[in-house]
């Protein structure tokens, strides 16, 4: 037990340091970044870091993109994901099984491969550098579908019986009965489809060519360019400064999600193991 918990504290320390490291570095003068990257003098804090990337970068315009793009697309991913795996996991009908493993199949089929048939598709709509294009492929994806199928397939089927007979109607059953058994499954998920989007970097840098649509990441992405662009004699350790001050700024998001949704994400990680 004693060894189990030394691996696991060290295993801890060997994934924090980099993080702590990135957020101490950002308040520290950007010289003294390259000259000494493992110490930290107190009586050299700075925020020049951040005044300068904030000047130089727009990261708030990245911010906001991303925003969006969460709020839409991650309320439509949890709202259909949900109602097509109790199609699967309560429904008996023609083909269900032949469906439900085409869904499978596209887990297995790689991002870089979709790129240029999605790139053409949103060209010939005229979606490209919209919001539509950024939000609309992948709102449902079969890694949700199949997640909430395994919660769902683990309701009782006597629960919907009862509701049926009291004279629910199936969208009732699912809205009043199923969804708030299913709520820590449907918070896990949320965490998780959060994150990927927040994180969404290949498809967001295709489509979005234009500052006016680009999200967090292809922000983070082009600051470098955007820092010597802006600031004539920008040199190495400026850049490195800002970089990390902008590294800093994005991670707040996901630490304040994680932390306050931790809970429901291991009650969710649980309910979405159950075998159905």
């Amino acid at each position: 037990m004693i060894v189990a918990q030394v691996f696991l504290i060290l295993l801890t320390i060997g994934f924090l340091a980099p993080v702590v490291w990135a957020l101490l570095s950002a308040f520290k003068p950007a010289n003294d970044i390259i000259r000494a990257p493992l110490s930290f003098d107190p009586t050299t804090f700075t925020l020049d870091n951040y005044t300068a990337m904030f000047e130089d970068v727009p990261i708030g315009s990245g911010f906001v993109n991303t925003g969006i793009v969460l709020l839409v697309k991650g309320t439509i991913t949890l709202f259909c994901a949900p109602l097509a795996a109790y199609a699967f996991a309560k429904y008996d009908f023609r083909g269900k099984n032949l469906i439900f493993g085409a869904v499978l199949v596209t887990l297995m089929l790689p991002t870089i491969v979709l790129i240029i048939p999605l790139l053409l598709e949103m060209k010939q709509l005229g979606w490209v550098n919209t919001y539509q294009a950024l939000i609309l492929p992948g709102a449902v994806d079969a890694f949700a579908i199949f997640w909430m199928r395994q919660v769902i397939a683990a309701v009782p089927d006597e629960l919907l019986d009862a509701a049926r007979v009291d004279g629910c109607g199936e969208f009732g059953i699912f809205w009043r009965v199923v969804l708030p058994v299913i709520r820590p499954g449907i918070a896990g998920l949320a965490v998780l489809t959060l994150m990927n989007i927040y994180n969404d970097f290949v498809w967001p840098v295709v489509i979005a060519s234009s500052d006016a649509r680009a999200t967090l990441q292809v922000v983070l992405s082009t600051l470098a360019q955007n820092i010597t662009g802006n600031r004539i004699g920008a040199d190495y350790a400026t850049v490195t400064g800002e970089l990390l001050a902008a590294s800093s700024v994005a991670l707040i998001p996901l630490l304040v999600l994680f932390i306050a949704l931790q809970r429901h994400f291991i009650n969710g990680i649980l309910a979405g193991s159950v075998k159905g």
